[in-house]
């Protein structure tokens, strides 16, 4: 039977552990930024405009996330609605809102008819399942003290979290913001993605960008999707800085099937593939910023490289070398918690997850080297649009006429004690905001405010 016989075949083995080497040297340099990251505090306070595109909403999820934006006493929120979707427009003629009706398809649209509306010098580009807590717009005022910083990302998580997929996401997001983006702002004030669920720019910017923003393509084909890594890379192109504010906390919705996961997933390795090619590559405009191309490149040879530990873990239980099985699966498990322990001081049952958690990234690798290949198609994949003979259009058909809503499904409910997300108390009715009452979101208790 075949074994592993230590002293003539660890040569065999010898490439994966230099990789892991390698790899890990990279990861000790993304960390070291990441852990001296520190979060702007001061005074700073600007007025703010949410907007917010809508289309097909829950509507649960879409009357907690309008409260808590107004219980941020923003100076306006602009909710840019489908109009085919009726029962959003119902839950947003019950507050105090600018309602702007379109039946462009696409969200880009969506995006610039509410920045042009919006009336403040910041505007916060907001997903219409995105609940805030309490001090988000005081939190990512503080960085445009700096006149140099032109857009500010907020902190993410799922909102209450369930399932395997809702919990994995929660992983993968809590590593981005304590590890990736921690770093690119430290290290270089550069964020590779202000990312859309809450993204923060100085209005004059975006008005600029505007057009090259509905313009943008790649290889020849008008991009779709991608909306937050466009915006992004076009404000670091015009020469301000992109940082991360960590202690602006958001929760949003995420899928809890694995059908739409790999939609999502597929989507978003596209968009990364388009913005970074750019930006490394064609544009070059990166490397005005050396850690920011640094993570790039990193990013995209990680896709490849990660697929050479399950290749070997194969190899080995295919050589009966289960010394080396066992010492390969208990280091995935020990090495990933290590990376994500700021998520496993929050959520320490994660740890059980880790081993699953392993598998599904090798599994996102193969999605994203697929991306690559499929990197010029352009569909949003979770919904009924897509680029056709040049042009946003709709792939589905007419959504059908929505079902009576009751006044109390319209309403917000009181949003469940959580670590996930902050909870709405009071009233669920706002008035507007020169008469509102004083209420307050409760925000997340115990180790969920790290």
């Amino acid at each position: 039977m075949p074994h592993l016989n230590v002293p003539t075949d660890w040569l065999y083995f010898l490439p994966i552990g230099l990789l892991g080497i390698v790899r890990w040297i990279v990861w000790i340099i993304r960390r070291v930024p990441a852990a001296l990251y520190r979060p702007v505090v001061n005074d700073f306070r600007l007025p703010i405009s949410v907007v917010v595109p809508v289309y097909q909403e829950d509507p649960d999820i879409f009357a907690k996330a309008i409260a808590s934006w107004l219980d941020n006493r923003v100076a306006e929120v602009i909710l840019v609605i489908d109009s085919s979707d009726q029962v959003c427009q119902a839950i947003a003629a019950r507050y105090p809102v600018t309602v702007v009706i379109t039946d462009v398809p696409g969200k880009r649209d969506a995006l610039r008819r509410g920045w042009e509306a919006a009336s403040t010098p910041l505007v916060a580009l907001v997903d219409s399942d995105v609940i805030w807590a309490t001090d988000v717009a005081d939190q990512v005022c503080m960085p445009f003290v700096d006149p140099r910083v032109g857009g500010v990302s907020t902190r993410q998580n799922v909102y209450n979290p369930r399932g395997f997929l809702q919990r994995v996401n929660d992983m993968f997001l809590d590593y981005r913001y304590f590890d990736e983006n921690a770093a690119q702002t430290a290290a270089g004030r550069a964020v590779s993605c202000v990312s859309g669920r809450t993204a923060v720019y100085r209005r004059a910017i975006l008005l600029a960008i505007s057009d090259d923003f509905m313009a943008e393509t790649f290889l020849g084909v008008p991009c779709m999707s991608g909306d937050d890594k466009c915006l992004t890379a076009l404000t670091m192109k015009a020469g301000h800085a992109t940082v991360l504010q960590r202690t602006a906390r958001v929760w949003s919705t995420f899928p809890d099937t694995f059908r739409v996961f790999a939609k999502q997933r597929l989507r978003w390795a596209r968009n990364t593939w388009r913005s970074d090619i750019r930006a490394v590559v064609l544009e070059r405009w990166a490397w005005k910023h050396p850690f920011l191309a640094f993570t790039m490149i990193d990013k995209a040879v990680s896709s490849f490289t990660l697929l050479a530990a399950p290749v070997y873990m194969a190899l080995a239980i295919a050589r009966h070398a289960w010394a080396f099985v066992a010492l390969l699966a208990g280091w995935w498990w020990l090495s990933r918690s290590i990376k994500l322990l700021p998520h496993l001081r929050r959520r320490p049952s994660s740890f059980f997850l880790v081993p699953p958690f392993v598998l599904l990234t090798f599994w996102m690798a193969v999605v994203k080297l697929w991306a690559l290949l499929t990197v010029r198609k352009q569909r949003w994949l979770t919904r009924q649009v897509a680029v056709i003979d040049g042009e946003v259009v709709r792939t589905g058909n007419t959504p059908p006429e929505p079902a009576p809503v009751s006044r109390a499904e319209l309403l917000p409910q009181t949003v469940p004690a959580s670590e996930a997300a902050p909870v709405l108390r009071g009233s669920a009715r706002v008035a507007p905001a020169r008469h509102r009452r004083e209420t307050r979101s409760v925000p997340p208790t115990g180790d969920d405010r790290r």
